[in-house]
């Protein structure tokens, strides 16, 4: 079991290495909502936080091994170069170009492979027995849960305690760690979003079991998980009070009014839950947004707004 203690251990672990990014507010949204903009993180998102909490229980010099669309990736090869670890990652053929120039930048191996016919954890199990690796997955790991929720901890340390905390959800790492310290700490709403085309948390919550959905073709490529972690769901099945989906439109909405109006650049991924509230998600009070991550090329980022 793993619970809110275990969060705040992992953020003693992260203090003074990962980045307390601000909680800012826009006049335009509200007073009522607060923003924590991962963006700002050391690799660009939230992961960062997770991956370094995992990898720092290592042996020193350890073989890690990892499977991500690019912002996962990019934070163990980072936390990997910190802490003397061997980094191979296995990344889809369609990553973001970025992306994967970063996770070679912070000097892991890549290995790719194609997400719509491939197995990426039959892979990844595959080639951690042959280098004598650990797996360092996405979300689906007691610490890279803990380590995802310290972005709500410092928030509310920050902001205060809010009546609503909305978080982007893929595999649920981030929501699960969220989740455990917020409903300590008296938030009484957890919300999770998701692409409409990749609705596989909503329907497991309909269904009240693990649902799995083929590999969902959206903008939001962090968010392109099929099914939900045993360990996230186990957690966010408990605590998570609702989810709702936004659609490739509302993201790239968000995401424009996140550069012109509050000059930061988010990636898709990461403006799933300002989309939301943006579209009108009800709170009756104080609502704590995490804008999860802002690795998105310029190109591309041009291209989504048309500008």
């Amino acid at each position: 079991m793993i619970g809110a203690d275990d969060v705040r251990a992992a953020a003693r672990v992260l203090d003074g290495v990962a980045h307390r990014t601000p909680v800012i507010t826009s006049r335009t949204l509200g007073e009522h909502v607060v923003l924590k903009p991962e963006n700002l993180q050391r690799g660009g998102a939230f992961k960062f936080r997770g991956a370094y909490n995992k990898i720092s229980s290592l042996p020193r010099g350890a073989n890690v091994v990892a499977f991500s669309s690019g912002n996962h990736a990019q934070a163990v090869a980072l936390a990997s170069s910190l802490l003397g670890a061997k980094a191979t990652i296995l990344m889809p053929e369609d990553a973001p170009a970025s992306k994967l120039a970063a996770t070679r930048g912070y000097g892991a191996e890549v290995v790719s492979y194609d997400r719509y016919a491939g197995n990426r954890e039959a892979i990844a199990a595959s080639m951690a027995e042959e280098l004598g690796a650990e797996i360092v997955p996405p979300y689906d790991d007691p610490l890279i849960v803990a380590g995802q929720g310290t972005a709500a901890l410092e928030l509310l340390e920050d902001a205060g305690v809010v009546d609503t905390l909305v978080v982007p959800l893929g595999g649920g790492g981030l929501i699960s760690g969220c989740a455990l310290i917020a409903k300590e700490l008296g938030v009484q709403r957890v919300v999770g979003v998701e692409p409409e085309a990749g609705n596989d948390w909503q329907q497991s919550f309909a269904a009240g079991r693990i649902v799995a959905i083929d590999v969902p073709r959206t903008i939001a490529d962090g968010l392109q998980t099929h099914a939900p972690g045993e360990v996230t769901w186990e957690i966010a099945s408990r605590l998570v009070d609702e989810i709702v989906t936004v659609t490739d439109e509302q993201i790239v909405d968000a995401m424009r009014f996140t550069f012109e109006r509050l000059k930061l650049v988010i990636e898709p991924s990461g403006a799933v839950g300002l989309a939301a509230v943006r579209e009108g998600l009800a709170s009756g009070g104080r609502i704590g947004v995490i804008v999860s991550g802002g690795n998105v090329a310029a190109d591309r980022f041009a291209q989504l707004l048309r500008i």
